[in-house]
Formats: structure tokens, sequence, C-alpha cells
């Protein structure tokens, strides 16, 4: 009795590859045609227009950005906090194990120093020509090749 459904679940199934196979053939890839360039209309001896040189940041530029930066509430002035504030969580991220080896004062005694030495007037706050003191030194530029 189970002859007959086997059969026809059999044909079923014979059927269902068939059509799979059918609609699984290869197909003749399509070409696409492209447009062919673009001819630059130069007449022989024409000289081309030379490239403009890239422009390039200004040092003042960058340097009023840093101190935008450092004045964290834009009174054009940076106070000590204002310098200090933003080694704190560079602090915690160093300070983890808590054996007391390494205190704030400790750590901060370079940015303390030199906010002293940039504050030439002494009134405990830093001036955009006081703060340009501060800036790093450029690094050297490397070679682009090791020959």
């Amino acid at each position: 009795m189970t002859r007959f459904p086997a059969g026809a679940a059999s044909a079923l199934v014979l059927v269902t590859g068939a059509f799979f196979i059918w609609q699984g053939r290869a197909q003749a890839p399509e070409v696409l045609q492209t447009p062919p360039p673009a001819a630059v209309a130069i007449q022989p001896g024409q000289a081309l227009a030379p490239i403009p040189a890239a422009p390039s940041a200004d040092p003042k530029s960058k340097e009023d950005m840093r101190f935008a930066i450092a004045d964290k509430n834009g009174d054009g002035r940076i106070t000590l906090a204002e310098m200090v504030e933003p080694r704190r969580k560079p602090f915690a991220k160093l300070y983890v194990n808590g054996d007391g080896k390494l205190g704030f004062e400790e750590w901060a005694v370079k940015t303390i120093d030199k906010f002293e030495d940039a504050d030439s007037d002494g009134n405990k706050a830093l001036t955009p020509a006081e703060y340009a003191t501060t800036a790093p030194k450029p690094k050297k530029a490397r070679p682009a090749c090791g020959c």
C-alpha cells in the first residue's frame, strides 16, 4: 500500500529536479559596452595649463585651533584648571593599582611647570601668545624612501 505514495513522491521529486535543472542552465554573460573615452582637444605643440600647488596649512591657524581647544570656557584665556583638567582621565587610567606610588601632583608637575613658564605676566592665565610657547616641537620629517 505504501508503494503508491512512494512512487508519487518519487515522481514529484524527479519533476522538481528537472524543473530546477531547466531553470539553472547557464546563459551567456551579458557584455556591457563601455563608451569610448572622451577625446581631449589638444593641438600638437599646445601647452597644458599648469596644475596649481595645493594650499598649505597656516601655522598660526593651527595654533589658534589648539588654543581654542584648550580654552574650555571661551574667555580668551587659559587658566591652570583648564590646562590640567583634561589630564585627569589619562591619569585615572594610569593609576589603577592604588599602591600610592604615583600622585596627581607628581604626574602633573611638568604641566604645572610648563604653565608657570609660559605665564610670563604672572596673572595665572595664558593669553594666545603665551600659550603658543607651549606648542610641542615639530617632528623631523623622515625620508620617503630608505635608499
